[in-house]
């Protein structure tokens, strides 16, 4: 199976009065109770919370949707008047609202689903939690990190409405500063951001990018 997109949600965050197992099964129990497949739901909702990076009527593209639950929190967040469209090599299972549609499908395949051709006009958020299958090597890990961001990146800056926003989960590395640095000089604003719901010795990030420059 190719290695580009890994679920959502399975890393493990550190323990809050318990052990990072613990704090885990808590929070994958919060999100199925809330209607949620994965707890990551809960780190986009803190960069929700801090950022404001999704509005109502938004038209959202969400990269390595699956499991589904990034997808299902814009959905809401954007409203009836919003659209929000997935892809990943997985299918997603989740029930998801009207407003929400997904595709599996490698999104580095030559031919790009419909709904990310310029026809459909620019998306105003491009989110991502992709994440490689990791290999216990960390150094390996974030080079294949840092591919998915350097594909993330260019699918946003191709599709982005002017002022769009981005989001991109990577895996710190040799050459973490330099992809920040391509994003601060394609967005007015740039911030490197760990969401309280992954684990603290996690290499695990998130880079959160406003106001695309043009």
């Amino acid at each position: 199976m190719p290695w580009r997109f890994c679920l959502k949600g399975k890393k493990k965050p550190a323990g809050k009065g318990g052990t990072s197992g613990q704090w885990a099964d808590h929070l994958t129990q919060k999100a199925k109770s809330m209607g949620y497949p994965a707890r990551s739901v809960f780190k986009l909702e803190d960069i929700q919370n801090k950022f404001q990076i999704i509005k109502k009527g938004d038209i959202v593209l969400d990269l390595g949707c699956s499991p589904g639950s990034w997808t299902l929190y814009a959905a809401k967040l954007v409203g009836d008047q919003g659209r929000v469209f997935g892809i990943d090599l997985k299918a997603v299972e989740t029930n998801l609202p009207a407003n929400a549609l997904t595709i599996q499908d490698d999104i580095l395949s030559p031919e790009h689903p419909a709904f990310i051709e310029p026809h459909t006009g620019k998306f105003n958020a491009v989110i991502s939690d992709m994440a490689p299958a990791t290999t216990g090597r960390k150094d390996v890990d974030a080079i294949r990190s840092l591919e998915l961001c350097r594909m993330a990146l260019d699918t946003a800056l191709k599709n982005l409405a002017f002022q769009g926003n981005f989001v991109c989960k990577i895996f710190q590395g040799n050459d973490f500063k330099t992809f920040e640095q391509e994003v601060k000089a394609a967005f007015k604003e740039c911030r490197v951001f760990k969401p309280e719901s992954c684990r603290k010795q996690s290499k695990e990030i998130y880079i959160i990018a406003k106001a695309k420059i043009k």
